[in-house]
């Protein structure tokens, strides 16, 4: 009776131990998977026919491998929503493109660098490469300076012609005829200074052409001068080729980003948005005459959705680190460090670059 007694109240025990176990398991697993934030940023965190992708995500998935730890990720809408979910300590960290500045310092804290970044602008491709020229070439401005400059000679041919059409054989022509060869010699009057056996009989003619000579030294100047304003005009307001052509432009950022405190600083004047793709679609539509963003992610773009669109222009700027970000004090930093080092020694890190950025310069 004793020994049975004894039994069940070691089954009791199991079953008790058993229960607790059971019941604190999901809370185990919990402990052992890390909350993480991301936001969209091509080619660092995007989704692809539904799959999680990016260099980031890479290399997310490559931490949590080497730390022995399962992850759950949560895509925001906005950057700031993402910096949020951890400074509130709704996330265990946050990886995207996150730039380590010191205000952000403040907020919360950051891994060891994960990518070396800087800020550049990404112009429409037809500002580059002899555009200015062309539109110069195609201006409203220039087509009526090159209209009042025909007007002009035609006017003057035809005067010509109504005083010497009976006294000079070359203008004995019928009116329908007669005004391309009028508008002929007086182009040739002007840039050649006429033909000698074409030279007016009458007085008026005589008078009219040596006037219509005289005045052509005015004449040319004007027109030389109008279409250089034209075309000085078109180089210095199309061409976007460092931050200091920016000023007088639509240019475009992210609110909140480091290129917004970079422009703000700078004094140049900007359109912010809340995010990535309302930005994009603004430049896409002719809104925005430049972006000032993370260099990567317009490189991205120039060469992906907005190629033979877009170029990215000028040097890279402003020169920043990427992070990942935890809430502060968050004693996931320390192993993180360790296991992004592992990372860099085993070749994992050099690896990932490479896929998505090619070989370092």
């Amino acid at each position: 009776m004793g020994r049975k007694t004894g039994n069940r109240t070691l089954m009791r025990k199991f079953l008790i131990s058993a229960s607790l176990v059971l019941g604190l398991w999901p809370q185990f697993l919990l402990a052992q998977s890390l909350q993480v934030t991301t936001v969209t940023r091509p080619p660092f965190s995007f989704v692809e026919d539904g799959v999680e992708t990016g260099f980031s995500m890479d290399l997310l998935a490559a931490l949590a491998d080497k730390l022995g730890l399962g992850y759950t990720l949560e895509r925001k809408e906005k950057f700031s929503d993402m910096l949020a979910a951890v400074m509130d300590g709704e996330a265990d960290m946050a990886i995207a493109n996150i730039s380590i500045t010191a205000a952000r310092e403040t907020e919360m804290d950051f891994s060891q660098p994960i990518f070396e970044s800087g800020l550049q602008i990404l112009v429409p491709a037809e500002t580059n490469a002899g555009s200015s020229l062309l539109r110069a070439l195609l201006s409203r401005d220039l087509f009526l300076a090159i209209g009042a400059a025909f007007v002009i000679l035609l006017t003057g041919g035809m005067l010509m012609w109504y005083f010497e059409r009976r006294a000079q054989p070359y203008f004995d022509r019928k009116l329908h005829e007669a005004w391309f060869p009028s508008f002929w010699w007086a182009l040739n009057l002007v840039v050649n200074g006429g033909f000698e056996e074409r030279v007016p009989r009458t007085a008026f003619g005589r008078l009219f052409g040596v006037l219509l000579v005289i005045s052509s030294l005015f004449v040319v100047s004007v027109f030389t001068a109008r279409i250089t304003s034209v075309m000085t005009v078109e180089a210095i307001s199309g061409s976007v080729n460092s931050v200091n052509d920016l000023y007088g432009q639509e240019v475009g950022t992210i609110d909140g980003s480091t290129a917004a405190g970079f422009l703000t600083r700078r004094d140049i004047d900007f359109a912010a948005f809340s995010d990535l793709q309302e930005m994009i679609t603004a430049f896409e539509r002719g809104a925005l005459d430049a972006i000032v963003f993370d260099a990567p992610i317009l490189s991205y773009y120039a060469s992906h959705q907005g190629k033979g669109k877009a170029v990215t222009t000028g040097a890279i700027f402003l020169r920043e680190n990427y992070g990942i970000a935890f809430p502060t004090g968050s004693a996931r930093v320390e192993e993180v460090n360790q296991a992004l080092l592992a990372l860099r020694e085993d070749g994992t890190y050099e690896e990932l670059y490479r896929k998505w950025f090619g070989r370092r310069n």
